[in-house]
C-alpha cells in the first residue's frame, strides 16, 4: 500500500496587473478564460500606482480603481483585488510586485496575464529575464497569435473582446451615462462619482 502523501498542493495564481481605469469587461473576460485554461486558483487583479509605460497620464484616484474593481468582481470568488502597488507608492514594477507575493504566498506558482501589445514589449521591462524565471505568462492575443520567446513560458487566449478603457473614458467625458463594456453596477457607479466627467 503507498503512502498517503501530506504534501500540499501549490496554489496557482495568476497576477493581473494594470491601470484599470476604468477595469472593464474585456478584463473579466481575459480573468475568467485564464481561471479556465490553467485551472488557477485565483487572479490577483492588482491595480498599478503608478504605470512605467505611462509615466506622463495620472489615472483616476486609487481608492475609485479598488472600488471599481470591488464592484466588477464581487459575483467572482476566484478574483482578487491586491492593493500592494498602490501600497507601496511609486512606479509599479513587475519584478518587484512577483517577488513581493512570494514573500506573502509562499507556496504558489505564478502566472502574469498580459496583453500582446505587452508581450511584445516584455523584454524591455525591468529585469525581464529574471522575471520570466519566476512566472508563467498568460498572453491575451485580439489579433494574430504572439511569437514564443526563448527563456519566456507561454500560454495564448484567444480573446476578440474590443473592449478600451480609453474609448470609455472618451464616452464618458462626452456626456454617456452607461456603457456596453461595463457592468451595470460600475456604470451606476461611476455616474454616482461622475468619473471621467469632464467639468
Amino acid at each position: 500500500m503507498s503512502p498517503i502523501s501530506t504534501s500540499k498542493k501549490k496554489q496557482r495564481i495568476a497576477l493581473f496587473g494594470g491601470t484599470f481605469d476604468p477595469v472593464h469587461l474585456g478584463h473579466l473576460h481575459a480573468a475568467s478564460a485564464a481561471k479556465m485554461l490553467m485551472d488557477l486558483d485565483q487572479v490577483r487583479f492588482i491595480p498599478c500606482h503608478l504605470s512605467p509605460h505611462k509615466k506622463n497620464s495620472l489615472p483616476t484616484s486609487a481608492e475609485n480603481r479598488l472600488e471599481m474593481l470591488r464592484i466588477a468582481t464581487a459575483s467572482a470568488p476566484w478574483a482578487v483585488i491586491d492593493s500592494i502597488e498602490i501600497d507601496q507608492g511609486g512606479i509599479s514594477y513587475s519584478i518587484d510586485t512577483v517577488q513581493k507575493i512570494y514573500e506573502k504566498i509562499a507556496d504558489c506558482e505564478l502566472f502574469w496575464i498580459l496583453g500582446n501589445d505587452q508581450w511584445e514589449a516584455l523584454p524591455k521591462w525591468k529585469n525581464s529575464k529574471e522575471l520570466a524565471k519566476l512566472v508563467e505568462f498568460i498572453v491575451v492575443a485580439r489579433h494574430g497569435k504572439p511569437m514564443p520567446r526563448t527563456g519566456y513560458r507561454l500560454h495564448v487566449i484567444h480573446s476578440e473582446h474590443p473592449a478600451s478603457s480609453q474609448e470609455i473614458r472618451r464616452c464618458y467625458s462626452q456626456g454617456a451615462v452607461s456603457h456596453p463594456w461595463l457592468t451595470k453596477e460600475l456604470s451606476s457607479f461611476i455616474g454616482q462619482r461622475r468619473l471621467y466627467y469632464l467639468a
